[in-house]
């Protein structure tokens, strides 16, 4: 099952922002599950590590790091590296308990997995956030870089996503949790996955309406507000000539309809600071109707990001700063 929604190179991932307002949602639920159950589903130690493979993958990475971090070992037998490597990763899944989920990866049995995270030579080790996934390091790390890289995980996994991790009883038996109980369709579910599906086809128009009519019924819906900025993101730079717009800001750095066209090709090609900066300037350069497009340009660009990302908070004091 090929990874989803992957961002290896700082790409703004649409559907993994999406994502992680889901994972939020869900490891809420969870946590108010389990506390209603006196701590159900709890996981055995012996939990924290498991063997993935690649008809696998999709339940026990994708959909777990739903509610976990889940952190991808790619090690084969003949990798010496990797003797040193794996047991130092699996005795951290541990002492961190439940921080994160270790996935070993076999590369010789599972070379199509090892193809789709372009992987070069192993050991290789990625995170997988959200159904997001994100490269930590290759090679035979030492172990205060490798606690260095996963404290980072854990803290960006709990204060972006949401996730806190698994409980962990010592006492449970190996292989006994029991799965997350799914959570109750709502009212406006149907109209969001055909919101989804409009997007996922290319239906950018299907899914602004999608969005917009499960918002003149619920103005706050999180889900349906996050999907329309996506969306009108998309639709805005579809089809137009990426050299034009960029040779047209360069050109005239006083025209706001230029300055936020370009914005917008930074966004979607995943400049994120380029994008807020670009604006941000702008608006430092305006007055009166003009500023105010770009302010409110800027402020759904946030909303495509995401208001918890350490890049818009540091934007918005930046775009405080400019106002005033």
């Amino acid at each position: 099952m090929q990874p989803r929604n992957m961002s290896m190179s700082g790409v703004v991932d649409l559907a993994a922002v999406k994502a992680a307002q889901e994972a939020k949602a869900k490891a809420e639920q969870a946590r108010a599950q389990a506390a209603r159950e006196g701590g159900a589903g709890a996981i055995s130690p012996a939990d924290l590590v498991i063997d993935v493979d690649e008809a696998g993958f999709e339940r026990e990475v994708l959909q777990r790091s739903a509610e976990v971090p889940v952190v991808i070992d790619f090690w084969a037998e003949w990798c010496q590296p990797c003797k040193q490597l794996s047991p130092v990763l699996e005795r951290l899944a541990v002492e961190y308990n439940g921080r994160f989920l270790l996935a070993k990866i076999d590369v010789d049995a599972n070379q199509m997995l090892m193809q789709q995270f372009g992987i070069q030579g192993i050991p290789a080790v990625f995170a997988v956030v959200a159904g997001q996934a994100l490269p930590l390091f290759q090679g035979a790390a030492g172990e205060a870089q490798i606690r260095q890289t996963l404290d980072q995980l854990v803290q960006v996994a709990e204060q972006r996503f949401g996730l806190t991790g698994l409980v962990v009883d010592p006492e449970a038996e190996p292989g006994g949790a029991q799965p997350a109980p799914e959570r109750p369709a709502g009212p406006y579910d149907a109209l969001l996955e055909a919101a989804v599906q409009a997007l996922d086809s290319g239906d950018l128009s299907g899914a602004v309406q999608a969005y917009k009519n499960v918002l003149s019924e619920d103005p706050g819906n999180e889900e349906a507000k996050l999907g329309l900025a996506q969306a009108e993101l998309l639709q805005r730079v579809q089809g137009v000539d990426p050299q034009q717009v960029r040779r047209e800001a360069a050109e005239k750095p006083a025209d706001v309809q230029a300055q936020i066209a370009a914005a917008d090709l930074d966004l979607v090609g995943g400049h994120v600071e380029d994008a807020f900066g670009r604006l941000i300037e702008t608006v430092g350069r305006t007055v009166g109707d003009d500023r105010d497009t770009v302010r409110m340009r800027l402020l759904e660009l946030f909303e495509v990001v995401g208001p918890e990302d350490p890049r818009v908070i540091a934007a918005r004091r930046a775009l405080a700063r400019a106002l005033f």
